[in-house]
């Protein structure tokens, strides 16, 4: 068997031309523009790159986008009092703090100072805790693309068996609660997980968000199930996920590559939430 690949380029570009376009437009008949804004710190290339991907789908969506940049030697009450001057600005809808900070900001106190309703990434406590209530809320990105993906490809997750390897708030717990909310039954495994082949062995789907370079091969994974990747590495300059794709893809039913998986989907997801959050405000 060799895999269907999970095209994300190709799912983010379907959903940012057609439904978030259509949105936007009926937002702008209203005299609401949607505007993301996402704040710098550093000079860090990986981040650079991915603010550039969110602007440019930014622009696909037809929804603002502007970038607030400081030098890493910014002090921590800066940045939170621009997060309060952007929860008080009407015009602004969304707000990001790109992730990692220097060491001497917290991470904690600027996610916790973001207002919930312009919480585009999904990461303050309240927003956290409404998704595992299963309120409405603004979901996690890279969670909430993962499902999209899944979508795309016709499964119905009730009664599967879907196995997560990571458990880091941003995305092994959160994407958990999502499968568990579409009547999954759900494994939550990670790197000092015991016996991990046993808990891939009747996996119908398998999420990879373990942060270690083809951390699971295709020798781990059952016959036929789909493999969503989450992770992304640069290893002597060729990226690859937390899977080896090349055994992997020649066991899995359907796979997302690295790159062009997961990610586009995690800023398409963004500029959803941004709309979300445009609708709700306005």
């Amino acid at each position: 068997m060799v895999a269907k690949v999970i095209s994300g380029r190709e799912v983010a570009e379907t959903i940012l031309t057609t439904d978030l376009k259509n949105k936007v437009l009926e937002l702008n008949k209203k005299n609401i523009k949607p505007k993301l804004i996402v704040i710098l710190v550093g000079d860090m290339k990986a981040s650079a790159s991915y603010v550039a991907q969110k602007e440019k789908f930014a622009v696909k969506a037809g929804i603002e986008s502007d970038i607030m940049r400081f030098e890493a030697t910014v002090t921590e009450e800066e940045i939170l009092t621009q997060i309060d001057n952007i929860n008080n600005d009407k015009s602004i809808h969304g707000v990001i703090v790109q992730l990692p900070l220097p060491d001497h900001i917290s991470v904690t106190k600027v996610l916790n100072k973001i207002d919930p309703s312009k919480d585009v990434d999904g990461f303050t406590p309240t927003n956290v805790g409404k998704l595992f209530l299963g309120e409405d809320t603004l979901v996690s990105c890279t969670p909430k693309g993962i499902m999209q993906m899944l979508a795309s490809t016709g499964t119905n997750l009730s009664g599967k068996n879907v196995t997560v390897v990571g458990r880091s708030n941003i995305v092994g717990k959160p994407v958990a609660i999502l499968c568990l909310q579409q009547h999954a039954t759900v494994t939550m495994c990670h790197s000092r997980t015991k016996d991990l082949n046993s808990k891939l062995a009747d996996a119908d789907v398998v999420i990879v968000a373990v942060g270690i370079p083809k951390f699971i091969n295709g020798d781990q994974i059952p016959e036929g199930c789909i493999v969503i990747d989450v992770g992304i590495h640069n290893i002597d300059g060729k990226l690859c996920g937390d899977v080896d794709f090349e055994s992997a893809s020649q066991k899995a039913s359907a796979i997302t590559p690295v790159p062009g998986g997961v990610g586009p989907m995690t800023v398409c997801a963004l500029i959803e939430n941004t709309i979300i959050a445009a609708e709700r405000i306005g």
